[in-house]
């Protein structure tokens, strides 16, 4: 039986013009490294406007959202943040009320 989540991440970044196309890049070559993290149970990259682009991840307890977000993905977002974005990356962490995964 497949965990349920619980806890979710939802990063917003706006690139800096003439990065959209690295930031999508970057969002896209991100899901090998996630893939490889059990404690992951969804993640998705997507982009809201030709500058905006969010990651929504879930996670069935916060120790799996804390090692995500202290991760490879996350370490690497923050590296680059200076060069690919307008400001920091805005990270929520919220609570999942409901869900339906398949």
């Amino acid at each position: 039986m497949a965990s349920t989540p619980k806890h979710a991440l939802y990063v917003e970044v706006e690139a800096k013009p003439g990065k959209e196309g690295e930031v999508a890049e970057f969002l896209k070559s991100a899901q090998a490294i996630v893939e490889n993290e059990p404690g992951t149970l969804t993640w998705y990259a997507i982009q809201i406007e030709p500058n905006r682009f969010a990651i929504f991840d879930t996670f069935a307890d916060d120790a799996a959202r804390q090692a995500h977000l202290n991760g490879d993905v996350g370490q690497a977002l923050m590296a680059r943040a200076d060069e690919l974005f307008t400001e920091a990356p805005k990270i929520d962490q919220p609570d999942v009320l409901a869900s339906k995964v398949s």
